[in-house]
């Protein structure tokens, strides 16, 4: 598996959590990195994107002010710091290597999701 997350887990609304992936062969330094989620019964949907520099950043509406995207080209992660965690961010969520950084449906690789379950 070329990109590995990691870090899911069970926590309670408010709590914070930090989810990674890794880019295990080095091949996607140069490409924006998106965070995508799916909850039970809907359909995945953006959630962040970074560029390959690492200075532009994006977010969808319900997380932004509370989730952080960033990247470490030395370690070749990228990681996803959530806050103010709610039951509905509740997710499978999958990182992925994209073509374009303002295209979210233009996606080259998906990554093994991890699990994030908020409780109330």
């Amino acid at each position: 598996v070329q990109l590995q997350a990691s870090g899911g887990g069970l926590v309670q609304a408010g709590d914070p959590l930090g989810i990674s992936c890794a880019d295990s062969k080095r091949t996607f330094v140069n490409y924006p990195m998106a965070w995508f989620r799916q909850a039970p019964g809907k359909e995945r949907e953006f959630v962040s994107v970074i560029s390959k520099s690492g200075t532009t950043t994006s977010y969808a509406d319900s997380v932004k002010g509370r989730f952080t995207t960033s990247r470490d080209t030395a370690k070749n992660t990228v990681t996803l710091q959530m806050s103010s965690l709610r039951p509905e961010d509740t997710a499978i969520y999958y990182c992925a290597v994209l073509l374009d950084f303002s295209n979210y449906n233009d996606v080259y690789l998906w990554g093994q999701g991890t699990q994030v379950t908020v409780s109330s």
